[in-house]
């Protein structure tokens, strides 16, 4: 595999870990646009704990993103009264105000940056999405998910029928910033470096549309929308002055036509069906 290639797989391993913990708390009715400074908060701690205190790496990355869950956790329990655009501002502001705390942390070098000691190769990282994506399967098997879409469809019947709406709601918050987390410690260590501007509003922005452009009904919609992302300039790249032009075209036309994204319950249901009527034919 070639170093381009592999550069562009590394990428999309992170877009899709930063998509699914945009993914989560959209799945509950609920819009965070703070995922970078969960990712920066990974980051810095694992790359902390690595560089200070001589930690294993595999050791310091799931404290890294434990803390970014315990972190989220404790901001979504007041941060969570608020609902839609209110919602959407105080998360903007918290990712902000994270990013300014590290900006200015001399500690962890500050707008200089801080170099990380160890380092995580491409097929640990691609092994750390695979992980991410098992997990995501794994919990839209479980009644979590269910919850989860009960209380995006319905919270006031969701409430009635025994489901604790707030108590899901900061569940799904903090599991994506553990996740965001994790994503984080992963990219300080893979690059070996970790600055405070990466970890700034547009890159909450650019995951918040993956997972809008994928779908939110299905768990197949973030990878599916960070993988288009991620990809689909690097074909367009032949046509370099036109490509992004040509691409922001495609998504305003996409998104008028299709607003529910483009991996749907009834496109799965329809590709299920379809091999189940080829083999029926068939005998």
């Amino acid at each position: 595999m070639s170093g381009y290639l592999t550069g562009v797989l590394v990428v999309l391993a992170f877009n899709v870990m930063a998509a699914y913990a945009v993914y989560l708390p959209l799945a509950a009715g609920q819009l965070n646009l703070g995922i970078a400074g969960f990712m920066a908060i990974g980051a810095y701690a694992s790359a902390f704990l690595t560089n200070e205190y001589a930690w294993p790496m595999w050791a310091a990355i799931p404290v890294g993103a434990g803390l970014a869950g315990l972190t989220g956790l404790l901001i979504g329990i007041p941060v969570l009264r608020t609902h839609g655009i209110y919602l959407a501002m105080a998360t903007f502001a918290l990712g902000q105000v994270i990013s300014a705390l590290f900006l200015n942390l001399e500690v962890v070098g500050g707008a200089a940056g801080y170099p990380v000691s160890d380092y995580v190769g491409p097929n640990g990282v691609f092994l750390a999405a695979a992980a991410v994506v098992v997990l995501m399967l794994y919990l839209s098997r479980t009644r979590f998910a269910l919850y989860l879409t009960a209380v995006k469809s319905d919270p006031t019947v969701a409430d009635l029928l025994g489901v604790s709406v707030r108590g899901i709601q900061v569940a799904a918050f903090a599991l994506g910033a553990a996740v965001a987390g994790f994503g984080g410690a992963f990219y300080a260590h893979h690059y070996n470096f970790v600055e405070a501007q990466h970890f700034n509003v547009l890159l909450s922005v650019f995951t918040v549309l993956y997972v809008l452009f994928g779908g939110t009904q299905t768990v197949w919609g973030p990878l599916v929308g960070a993988a288009f992302f991620t990809l689909a300039p690097e074909l367009l790249r032949a046509s370099d002055q036109w490509r992004y032009a040509l691409f922001a075209v495609f998504i305003i036309v996409f998104m008028a036509i299709r607003p529910q994204g483009l991996v749907t319950t009834s496109l799965l249901r329809f590709a299920r069906r379809k091999p189940a009527a080829e083999s029926s034919e068939a005998a």
